[in-house]
């Protein structure tokens, strides 16, 4: 993601910022410009400090889970984000309301990052048939509803947002990530799919050719998959384990690392970073010096960012936390990753 500055005092902000903690001007992020806006503290009207135009909040702000701005003159209550909201949690609930908080950062990041590749994301409310929403929802009893996508409809459930039950599920599960945020983009790979591959037959060719046949038995497919594993070198076509059970979780896993690789590489890039490590080898040194949604050729995107993660995966053991990126990227999960590249940003 991009850096952000307070446009009164030019202070470093992070994107869920909703004050200057320098200057304590107000802030919010407004999606149309990609900025954060800032505004004089105490008054009742919010005047941008950049250029004086009028914003308010979205409704959401109340309870502290948005920061996004809108033109005081839109007549909509929630944000480009929050109005892609079906079910919100039960906030008499505090536990509730505290996860939902974490959801709703996860999901924001991930609505900014689709507006940057120039995704349409309409509202299921307004567009039924083509549109997308979020539940995020409780599992109540033996329900076998389940973290997931169908029809547009992205599911994430409330447990997913506590930091022990994710950890007991990633050690259950036998998987060396899984964040709220990857939860949200490998599920809207699903509803993308929908969207960019199964409408076009040429597309559907292609990624056949890739991926494999979708026509395979999907139920039968992952309960082989739970029952037997992943085959033997499964790293040398997959990005993961799960990816290896049937093409549709292939596309949606790689769909969400590309989407990890494109944002590190973007916050890579917004703080000028380069590796020139002391090694007589110089495959490990490199810089993105280019903001890689501008870049058609993702092999750039991909030869220049390997040597970020390697640096940063190395910071990380030097605190003795996890990778911040546990996986290798085979030549075959790149070829991948291309197509998804060339689908959201054809010629």
């Amino acid at each position: 993601m991009k850096i952000f500055e307070c446009g009164n005092c030019s202070h470093p902000l992070y994107f869920e910022n909703d004050s200057c903690e320098k200057c304590g001007h107000i802030s919010g992020y407004y999606d149309a410009t990609r900025q954060i806006l800032t505004f004089e503290p105490e008054t009742s009207s919010l005047i941008a400090d950049r250029n004086g135009e009028v914003f308010k909040y979205c409704q959401n702000k109340e309870f502290a889970v948005c920061n996004w701005l809108m033109p005081v003159s839109n007549e909509n209550e929630f944000c480009n984000a929050c109005e892609l909201n079906r079910t919100i949690p039960n906030l008499s609930d505090g536990k509730n309301f505290q996860k939902w908080q974490k959801l709703e950062v996860a999901k924001h990041r991930l609505i900014y990052q689709l507006q940057r590749l120039g995704l349409p994301i309409p509202p299921q409310e307004h567009y039924p048939e083509t549109g997308v929403c979020f539940d995020f929802i409780s599992k109540q009893g033996n329900s076998k509803i389940m973290t997931g996508h169908a029809n547009g409809v992205i599911t994430i459930l409330l447990s997913e947002a506590d930091s022990v039950h994710r950890e007991q599920m990633r050690k259950q599960m036998s998987e060396p990530y899984r964040t709220l945020i990857g939860h949200f983009r490998h599920e809207v790979g699903h509803y993308f799919w929908d969207r960019l591959v199964a409408i076009n037959e040429r597309v559907l060719n292609d990624f056949r050719n890739l991926f494999g046949n979708e026509h395979a038995d999907y139920g039968e497919a992952l309960k082989t998959y739970y029952q037997n594993g992943s085959p033997v070198n499964w790293q040398s076509n997959f990005i993961s384990q799960y990816a290896t059970s049937h093409p549709w979780e292939d596309w949606a896993e790689t769909w969400a690392h590309y989407l990890h690789i494109m944002d590190m590489a973007e916050t890579a890039y917004y703080f000028g970073m380069s590796v020139n490590p002391l090694l007589k080898d110089g495959s490990l040194s490199g810089s993105i010096d280019f903001d890689p949604y501008e870049v058609m050729d993702f092999d750039n995107i991909f030869k220049a960012w390997v040597p970020m993660s390697f640096a940063i995966n190395s910071l990380n053991r030097s605190m003795g936390v996890p990778d911040a990126y546990p996986f290798v990227v085979s030549p075959s999960v790149v070829d991948k990753m291309n197509f998804i590249h060339r689908l959201v940003f054809p010629l």
